[in-house]
């Protein structure tokens, strides 16, 4: 398995991006007393979304109504949360340079945003009648959901674990490290 360069080795290797005076430059700015507010909301849209698909299937399987329901607020607060986690991690993305520079972060940014669409496209599809909402196309988007999660959210890990873009220590790594 390869390893992604570090900063100091991509800028020595003649990498525009890393020898950017911001590079550098990814400490969270939308924090409250240094906690990364987007860092701290996506969790909540991820397990709702999870939760939506898992509703959908003990529907499917029981037939009892109280899963449809179930699974419609679960669609309707992953994406409401979605949107705070959403306004949090543009925020991060436009005012923090480091961030804005990586294309990686752009790329997580747009599978953000699809997965909000598909979040919001499967609550409104559910309004207008939970139960006879979820087969097939509500289990179909459930389950399409689960899957651009898990692809933004492995983005979303890389960006903090690998990079250490948003957190609130930003890219500085101690001596030796």
């Amino acid at each position: 398995m390869t390893r992604d360069p570090e900063p100091d080795e991509a800028a020595s290797a003649g990498d525009p991006i890393a020898s950017h005076p911001d590079f550098n430059q990814t400490e969270s700015r939308i924090a409250i007393l240094g906690h990364p507010l987007h860092a701290m909301s996506v969790a909540f849209p991820v397990a709702l979304t999870f939760c939506a698909f898992g509703a959908d299937l003990f529907y499917w399987w029981s037939g009892e109504g109280r899963w449809a329901w179930a699974a419609l607020w679960a669609c309707g607060t992953a994406f409401l949360f979605g949107l705070l986690a959403g306004v949090t991690g543009t925020l991060e993305l436009l005012f923090v340079p480091g961030i804005r520079i990586r294309a990686a972060a752009w790329t997580h940014f747009v599978i953000a945003v699809m997965l909000l669409s598909l979040l919001g496209l499967n609550w409104g599809w559910r309004l207008g009648g939970y139960e006879t909402a979820v087969l097939p196309w509500g289990l179909l988007l459930s389950g399409f959901a689960v899957l651009v999660v898990a692809a933004t959210g492995w983005h979303g890990g890389k960006l903090v674990f690998d990079y250490r873009l948003g957190t609130s220590k930003g890219n500085d790594r101690p001596s030796g490290a």
